[in-house]
């Protein structure tokens, strides 16, 4: 009998003491362990915890920036006319609430921002798919694409203006210009960080044209898709707040960003306070009710979010 490097007792015929072959034990602490890796808690987390993880840190960082905010405002560092108390801020909220103007304020900006974002995304993700798959379309307009995405979206809004008029068909040609280019970039560098062997094991299957852009280029793209994706809602969320402060018009409605710029014009810094909270509600609401579920599910798809 002969004692091996991790401890175990075998026979000289290389069989254990249990008489197994020693190859087989071998092989099934191997799998064990595999599996072990690979086991992943897939139960519901109990209410208490999510509540601590998630809510509770959002909660305790609002909770000190009011505070911060209201000693500020005892100590008579800013004028009010300049820094408002949150009361007057929560005041503004009431008022609009009971004159009905709260959710049409929101509404007009939401739906103008997710009408326009959609358009966009029709336009680029062919337009992305032609970029990453032509090398002639690539060399032509890729550069242009990326020099259109670092164009400020507020240098659109003069032009959109003379162009197209005071209308809402100005509001949605300035938000695809700004976001446009973000969701074809990102969708040309997720496709360019598809390993080359899942395209050629595609094509070997008869995945070719279509099939393969659906198939293999958008699911192996998707991430880098999804990033362009956020990207591209902010860019669209942006240039809608630049055009609804430049541009106004009894016809075009009141939107957040006129909520904004209507504060300015009455010096009224609650007002200004309370739009700067509604565009960043809005930003915060869509992300967490939209883009990061999203975000999950294509990293738990690929094994790459581990429940904890």
């Amino acid at each position: 009998m002969a004692t091996t490097d991790t401890g175990v007792d075998i026979e000289k015929d290389g069989s254990s003491p249990t008489g197994e072959p020693q190859d087989s034990q071998d092989l099934a602490g191997l799998e064990a362990g595999l599996d072990a890796l690979d086991s992943v808690r897939t139960g519901r987390t109990p209410l208490r915890e999510t509540l601590i993880r998630k809510v509770l840190p959002p909660i305790t960082a609002i909770a000190l920036v009011l505070a911060i905010w209201q000693l500020l405002v005892w100590a008579g560092i800013v004028p009010d006319y300049k820094l408002p108390s949150p009361s007057a801020v929560w005041d503004e909220v009431a008022v609009a609430w009971r004159q009905g103007t709260l959710l049409d304020y929101i509404w007009t900006s939401v739906s103008r921002g997710l009408l326009g974002f959609l358009m966009a995304l029709a336009i680029g993700t062919p337009l992305g798919l032609l970029v990453a798959r032509v090398r002639f379309v690539r060399a032509a307009i890729g550069p242009i694409l990326s020099g259109l995405q670092s164009l400020p979206s507020v240098a659109w809004v003069p032009p959109a203006v003379l162009w197209l008029g005071l209308d809402n068909s100005m509001m949605y040609a300035v938000i695809l210009l700004g976001a446009v280019p973000s969701i074809a970039n990102g969708l040309v560098a997720g496709i360019d960080q598809i390993p080359p062997l899942f395209l050629r094991a595609g094509r070997t299957l008869g995945a070719t044209g279509l099939r393969e852009s659906w198939h293999i280029v958008m699911p192996g793209a998707l991430p880098g898709y999804l990033a362009g994706l956020k990207q591209g809602w902010a860019f669209s969320w942006r240039s809608l707040m630049a055009a609804e402060i430049i541009a106004s018009s009894p016809d075009l409605g009141v939107g957040l960003g006129q909520l904004l710029e209507n504060g300015r014009n009455n010096a009224s810094m609650s007002q200004v306070f309370l739009a700067i909270f509604l565009i960043l509600l809005v930003g915060i609401a869509v992300d967490l009710l939209i883009f990061s579920p999203l975000e999950r599910r294509v990293l738990r798809g690929r094994g790459l979010l581990v429940t904890r």
